[in-house]
């Protein structure tokens, strides 16, 4: 869904859009694309990709495979592959990413932390043990 030209590639294909004029209170946990342009507060989680537009606020702590910030964050962010903040992006919290590119003007306010390739199989092999886990329940 999205390339590293910060771009939206179509915003039709994501699986879910919060709106600008809508506010979402709770636990997020989705699959597919995510397109916030209003308000969250909770957790926001997918194995796949996250927009944040310009004037979204989230206040939550934020998980996914590639995550484009244009807006603000107050939590922790963690991303699996590419990382881009925008110059009006405001992340007041951690961040883990494995590749980052950052506009001029944009604010972090937090440590950056960068996955290797060692975090990477780690972290592949505890997903593979979690999903053991539930077919063993099934």
């Amino acid at each position: 869904m999205f390339n590293k030209d910060n771009k939206l590639e179509r915003l039709k294909d994501a699986e879910t859009i919060i709106g600008a004029s809508i506010k979402v209170k709770g636990n997020f946990h989705g699959q597919g694309d995510i397109i916030i342009e209003g308000f969250l507060e909770g957790s926001l989680k997918t194995n796949s990709n996250i927009y944040i537009g310009d004037k979204a606020k989230v206040v939550a702590n934020v998980e996914s495979k590639d995550l484009i910030v244009n807006g603000e964050i107050r939590g922790n962010v963690k991303t699996k592959n590419y990382l881009s903040l925008g110059s009006t992006a405001r992340i007041y919290g951690d961040i883990q990413y494995s590749e980052i590119s950052v506009s001029r003007g944009a604010t972090i306010n937090g440590q950056l932390i960068l996955i290797t390739d060692e975090k990477k199989s780690e972290n592949k092999k505890s997903d593979i043990s979690e999903t053991e886990n539930v077919e063993n329940i099934k």
